[in-house]
C-alpha cells in the first residue's frame, strides 16, 4: 500500500517538514540495518480518538534500543508525548504511527557504537494491512524464523524484518496473502508480521516467546481478553499439524488487528469462516478501540484531532 505522506514528522525533540526528513546514503542503519521502530495505530471514537497502548509501544521501542546498546535519550513520558504531538499536528485520524531509531551517519564499519542515533515519528493513514475480507488464505513457509541464539526476537529491529520479507514474498509469489514460519525446532512461531493464535476444543493456544515470536502488544491485548471472557489460555509450543486440525485460527498485531485464517496449506480452518471464539475475540478487541465498549483496561490515549478521515 503506497505511504500517503502527512504535513510533519518528528525528529530528534523537533516537528521537522515531511519532505525535509532525509538521511544520507552512508548512515549506518543503510549498511547494517542498525534500527529498531514500533507501529502503533490510532482509533477514531465517538466522541474523538485515541492511540492504542501507547505506553506499552513506547517502553518497548526503549527495550529494544537497549538490547542492541542504541541509547535514545527520551524516557517513555516524552516518547509518549511525541507522538501525541506529531498525530495532533498532522490532524490525521485513525492513521498509524511509526516510531523509528536508527544508528545515523558517522562511522563506516558493522561496530555501531560511534554512530550517532537519530528517532523519527511520522503518521499516516493506513487501512487493511492482511488482503482479503473472507479470511486469509496462507501457507507454512520454507524459511524459519531466527534462531534465538542469532537474532533477539524480543527486539523489534529492521534487520530481523529481511526474515519477514523472505516469507512474505515467498507466500505471495505462491498464492498466498502471508507465510508462516516455524522456528530452529520445527514448532509454530508467527506470521511474517504477526503472532498466531489457534483454537482447539474451546482453548485457546499461542506459542510462546521462546519459540522466536515477537512480544507482541496486540498479542498480549487478545490474551488479556481471553482471560477476562474465561477463554482458556495455553502458551506452548505448537506443532505444524495443528493448524491443519484445528477449528479456529488467527493473525494479531497492530497492522493485521485480528485477522482470522481461511485455510493453510489449501486446507481449510474449520469450514473457513470466523469462528465463534475469534469472533468474540474480535468484536471485543474492535468495541474497546472505537469505543464502542468502556476501556477497562486503560488501553486508549485521547489525542484531539479536529476533522478525523476514513481510510
Amino acid at each position: 500500500m503506497p505511504i500517503e505522506s502527512t504535513k510533519n514528522i518528528w525528529h530528534n525533540g523537533q516537528l521537522i517538514p515531511w519532505e525535509k526528513a532525509n538521511i544520507h546514503v552512508m548512515s549506518h542503519v543503510v549498511h547494517y540495518g542498525s534500527s529498531v521502530f514500533e507501529g502503533i495505530r490510532c482509533y477514531t471514537q465517538p466522541n474523538g480518538a485515541s492511540i492504542f497502548r501507547l505506553p506499552e509501544h513506547m517502553q518497548r521501542l526503549i527495550h529494544s534500543a537497549k538490547i542492541y546498546r542504541m541509547p535514545l535519550g527520551y524516557t517513555v513520558e516524552q516518547l509518549n508525548a511525541a507522538v501525541i504531538g506529531v498525530v495532533e499536528a498532522n490532524g490525521v485520524a485513525p492513521c498509524y504511527v511509526r516510531p523509528v531509531a536508527f544508528r545515523g551517519y558517522g562511522e563506516i564499519g558493522v561496530n555501531p557504537l560511534r554512530s550517532p542515533v537519530e528517532v523519527y515519528i511520522a503518521n499516516f493513514p493506513w487501512g487493511k494491512y492482511v488482503p482479503g475480507n473472507d479470511g486469509a488464505d496462507v501457507c507454512i513457509s520454507s524459511w524459519n524464523r531466527l534462531a534465538p541464539n542469532t537474532m533477539p526476537s524480543l527486539a523489534k529491529a529492521g534487520a530481523n524484518y529481511m526474515n519477514s520479507q523472505l516469507i512474505r514474498m515467498e507466500a505471495e509469489v505462491n498464492g498466498y496473502v502471508e507465510g508462516i514460519a516455524l522456528d530452529v525446532n520445527g514448532y509454530l512461531s508467527e506470521g511474517s508480521g504477526e503472532n498466531l493464535f489457534i483454537i482447539r476444543g474451546g482453548t485457546l493456544y499461542t506459542s510462546p516467546l521462546a519459540n522466536s515470536v515477537l512480544n507482541g502488544i496486540t498479542r498480549d491485548s487478545i490474551l488479556t481478553l481471553a482471560r477476562h471472557m474465561g477463554i482458556p489460555v495455553v502458551e506452548q509450543a505448537l506443532p505444524r499439524e495443528l493448524l491443519y486440525i484445528c477449528d479456529e485460527a488467527f493473525f494479531t498485531g497492530t497492522a493485521a488487528e485480528v485477522t482470522h485464517l481461511r485455510s493453510v496449506d489449501r486446507i481449510l480452518v474449520g469450514d473457513g469462516s470466523m469462528g465463534p471464539i475469534t469472533s468474540a475475540l474480535h468484536k471485543a478487541f474492535f468495541d474497546i478501540v472505537n469505543g464502542l465498549a468502556e476501556d477497562h483496561f486503560n488501553w486508549l490515549t485521547p489525542v484531539t484531532v479536529r476533522e478525523p478521515v476514513a481510510v
